[in-house]
């Protein structure tokens, strides 16, 4: 192993662009259909030596101790198989968690990339990301972190052409969360009638009605808000709107940054960001 001083990285979100539950496998698993989409909302990493393992989170709360976290998970991981000296981990939480938006997958992605570059492990992104997918099904796209279509259970990944560039991206994040098993357990699966990488390949504003959210139905209907949400945002000239994963997340794509802005004014009562992409 090559010596090493700190590290410092910057998590990202995701959202997904349409998400269609098409069956559920045989060991209580869903196969799905995705594009996964990075963004510039982010966690910031570091990692220094330290004469024992540790990891202190700021920022959000996150409610689980240090050895249930995903980024001490992806340390364990390459400590059993490459005996890593001790580190101390940084984290600041920054993604809103039980969104929908993989903070948490992110930091354990963006964890084995840092441990893999400071300790010269020589670890290939292909190899890495089969790592990663044993730590969370989408925690295989931030290995990759371009535009994916993904299939399987989120971990089967092939790039997807998408073009947002000078779009806004606002988030709107309500204070409730949902659960994504609960989330899951409320839908039914079936085949999807289109691909959502056919459809993103088309222009934002031909989405609406053919890129869709399989969890939203069921959603929606247990927390009518985030219908509310949608409903403005789309109201407010938002070309496309939707909820990003299981929730509790909702999204909106805006030509303008301005407008965009002017919208998150309206939404005082809930987490806003605005993303130029």
């Amino acid at each position: 192993m090559i010596p090493f001083n700190e590290m410092i990285t910057f998590p990202n979100a995701k959202i997904n662009l349409g998400l269609n539950i098409v069956e559920r496998r045989a060991d209580g698993y869903h196969n799905l259909e995705t594009v996964f989409f990075p963004i510039p909302l982010t966690d910031v990493l570091e990692i220094v030596p330290a004469d024992e393992v540790s990891l202190t989170c700021y920022g959000n709360t996150v409610d689980c101790p240090p050895e249930k976290n995903l980024v001490m998970k992806a340390y364990r991981l390459l400590q059993e198989r490459y005996d890593l000296p001790p580190v101390a981990m940084y984290l600041y939480k920054h993604i809103p968690d039980g969104a929908g938006l993989g903070g948490g997958s992110s930091d354990a992605a963006h964890a084995l990339m840092m441990l893999n570059t400071m300790f010269g492990l020589g670890i290939a992104d292909a190899d890495l990301a089969a790592m990663a997918a044993t730590l969370g099904a989408d925690c295989a796209f931030f290995i990759y972190n371009r535009p994916m279509m993904a299939t399987g259970i989120g971990d089967v990944l092939s790039p997807v052409d998408v073009n947002l560039k000078g779009k806004t991206l606002l988030l709107v994040k309500p204070s409730v969360g949902v659960d994504t098993r609960t989330a899951y357990s409320r839908v039914v699966p079936a085949p999807s009638t289109m691909n959502p990488a056919q459809v993103v390949a088309l222009p934002v504003h031909a989405w609406d009605g053919l890129l869709v959210n399989d969890f939203e139905p069921s959603v929606f209907s247990a927390l009518p808000q985030l219908w509310l949400i949608k409903s403005r945002l789309l109201d407010a000239g938002a070309q496309y709107a939707a909820m990003s994963g299981s929730g509790s997340t909702i999204f909106g794509i805006f030509d303008s940054d301005k407008l965009a802005e002017a919208t998150a004014d309206t939404f005082a009562d809930y987490a806003t960001f605005v993303l130029p992409l």
